[in-house]
């Protein structure tokens, strides 16, 4: 499947969205009519999108919108942003700062604690269509399985740098952190 292919199929999930339909069902019904091939080759392109989202900046926003992010959180995280990249940010690396003109997100600055974009179901959208596909809710993962080879290449990840020095975060990402941190107190 080419990245395109992936792309619309993430479209024509996002599309078919209402309340009660979350992203990650309709995502796991519309590829539920492919083959089981096709929905390996789905998984592979998620996680090379999933992969390209492993970034210390994106990893910042994840910290400001979240209130905290723990790796697990992170990649719930970006399993939920990688079905907006197809419409919210430029392919397939975003540009974490711009996520604070996301509804969502401008939301959750609110007095309500929320943690938009994190969406650990996407993750499994592939598996569950796969049991649906197959009738054997484990037969993805023997599929996948056999499918991977060993990728021992190092992440750059970027620069690392302290998600809790509020300075360092309003020099990184500015918008966000004047969503999430407020203004800056200024010296009298």
């Amino acid at each position: 499947m080419d990245i395109g292919t992936f792309w619309e199929i993430i479209e024509t999930a996002r599309a078919s969205t209402a309340p009660g339909r979350p992203v990650q069902r309709c995502l796991a019904r519309h590829l539920a009519v492919l083959t089981e091939q096709e929905i390996l080759e789905y998984q592979e392109r998620f996680d090379e999108v999933h992969g390209a989202l492993y970034r210390w900046d994106a990893w910042a926003a994840a910290y400001l919108i979240g209130g905290d992010c723990s790796d697990d959180s992170f990649i719930d995280f970006r399993a939920g942003l990688s079905p907006r990249a197809a419409t919210d940010m430029p392919r397939p690396r975003c540009a974490p700062d711009s996520l604070a003109d996301h509804p969502a997100v401008t939301a959750a600055a609110g007095p309500s604690w929320d943690r938009p974009l994190f969406d650990e179901q996407v993750n499994h959208a592939a598996s569950y269509a796969f049991g649906l596909v197959t009738g054997d809710d484990h037969a993805f993962y023997d599929a996948w399985q056999s499918r991977q080879r060993p990728d021992r290449s190092p992440v750059d990840m970027g620069e690392e740098f302290d998600f809790d020095d509020g300075l360092e975060m309003r020099r990184r990402l500015p918008r966000l952190s004047a969503l999430f941190l407020g203004p800056i107190a200024r010296a009298q």
